[in-house]
């Protein structure tokens, strides 16, 4: 005589409201089918989370760059304007012949106003 031997598929342990935390604990909830199935799904989900999270690192590094940089044009700004009207002022005729006085280079300053050259054109 041959025995037939039956395979029961157990079913999947349904967790109890109670159980869901203790059940998350150990483990056992991982070994479930359904989320087992749902795995692909969930580290989709997890690379996008990451994705999201890095991109926001991401953008406010880029702001506090653009912060930086807009505080150090306002700065070169100001360095700009200040070294141009130090420039317009040593570039007066008083500063420059006050300058040629400290130096000692002998230059003087002309009295007799610069002449215009005149270059008559021949006649076709």
């Amino acid at each position: 005589m041959s025995k037939q031997i039956e395979f029961i598929e157990d079913a999947e342990p349904k967790v109890s409201k109670k159980g869901i935390f203790r059940s998350f604990i150990d483990g056992t909830i991982l070994a479930n089918q359904l989320i087992i199935k749902q795995l692909p799904f969930i580290l989709f989900l997890t690379f996008l989370a990451m994705i999201y999270i890095g991109n926001r690192y991401h953008a406010e590094k880029i702001v506090r760059e653009i912060t930086r940089l807009k505080k150090e044009i306002q700065e070169l700004r100001a360095e700009s304007i200040s070294t141009s009207a130090e420039l317009m002022y040593k570039s007066t005729k008083t500063q420059v012949l006050k300058a040629i006085k400290e130096k000692n280079l002998g230059l003087e300053e002309s009295m007799v106003p610069p002449g215009k050259i005149v270059i008559e054109k021949r006649g076709k």
